[in-house]
């Protein structure tokens, strides 16, 4: 069992000890990546104004409104310590430097499959990786101050990995850390707003899901988004990811597959649930995450079928439960 309070003592030690520190995320990072990412950063940069903190990775369109990345040098990284947050495997890590990962802080919320890092910091009762950041500014044990910036991030990923606090990882902690992070002027409306609307093209995309969505008598729903789909809609892969929640909606379905063709013909893919736990089928070819929420970052067209069959069974089995 993890020493949580022993543990932050490291990460705050180790914070002290650098001149420099890096923070890193997922790729095609989410509100959840990005918030605990620039949330930490600012934490930091308010408890230590001396120290340079950088974020850097790529960032979407879509979720500039949550904050900017940084650039750095190769030289600049070399001498940094590195802070990874809201990714559970070393492969998933979005940097365009090699990372030492035996060197590098961990902090997450996922399933710790593949634990790394000299410090990993790993809370599954947690919501979101933002949630996590929150708890550390409000414990008075830390130098950690939460400030307007770190709260408006924060919240903006704390909301965006419970989806508005409907998921049910949300939790009676998840609802009192955000009653102390709204004391500190949050744009609720702001980011609501952000959250809830999607461009016309989006939409209209969404009623091509529900048109084209194949449900199978066990619950199970599927939709396959090719590149000429995409193209029609004027989408790509991260525009893709506002419609991964639309199956969901649908009477009857319990768990949902989206895949999404990638530029090399391989797929992305989404997996969600209502109750059957479905990502230890992710974690078979190669992906992760939440028990109810993961995915896969690339299938070949023939893999669908496995992928299908095996969420399928899932289901059935779920329902025989």
């Amino acid at each position: 069992m993890m020493n949580y309070k022993e543990l932050l003592k490291e990460i705050i030690t180790e914070i002290e000890k650098a001149n420099s520190i890096v923070i890193l995320r997922h790729r095609k990072p989410d509100p959840d990546a990005l918030g605990s990412q620039i949330g930490l950063s600012k934490l930091i940069k308010g408890a230590y104004p001396e120290k340079s903190v950088y974020v850097i990775g790529d960032m979407p369109e879509n979720l500039k409104y949550i904050g900017d990345m940084d650039e750095i040098t190769q030289k600049v990284f070399n001498k940094s310590l590195v802070i990874v947050v809201d990714c559970s495997t070393p492969q998933l890590i979005n940097c365009p430097f090699e990372v030492k990962v035996d060197e590098v802080i961990k902090i997450d919320h996922h399933p710790n499959v593949t634990p790394y890092g000299k410090v990993c910091y790993v809370d599954t009762t947690a919501a979101s990786a933002s949630e996590i950041m929150a708890e550390f500014a409000f414990d008075t044990t830390t130098p950690f101050q939460m400030n307007r910036e770190a709260a408006n991030v924060i919240y903006a990923g704390i909301i965006g990995d419970t989806g508005r606090f409907l998921y049910p990882s949300t939790t009676s902690k998840t609802f009192a850390l955000v009653s102390k992070l709204i004391q500190h002027d949050v744009d609720l409306s702001g980011i609501a707003d952000r959250m809830i609307t999607k461009p016309l093209n989006v939409n209209r995309m969404t009623g091509y899901i529900y048109e084209h969505l194949e449900v199978s008598p066990e619950g199970m729903a599927s939709v396959v988004l090719t590149k000429e789909v995409l193209r029609r809609f004027q989408s790509n892969d991260q525009l893709a990811s506002l419609v991964v929640s639309v199956p969901g909606t649908v009477e009857g379905i319990l768990a949902w597959s989206l895949y999404v063709e990638q530029e090399d013909a391989t797929f992305r893919v989404h997996l969600r649930s209502k109750g059957p736990i479905v990502n230890h089928i992710a974690q078979e070819f190669g992906g992760g995450g939440h028990t109810l929420a993961c995915g896969i970052p690339s299938v070949t067209q023939a893999q669908i079928l496995e992928v299908d069959a095996k969420l399928k069974e899932v289901v059935r089995n779920f329902k025989k439960d």
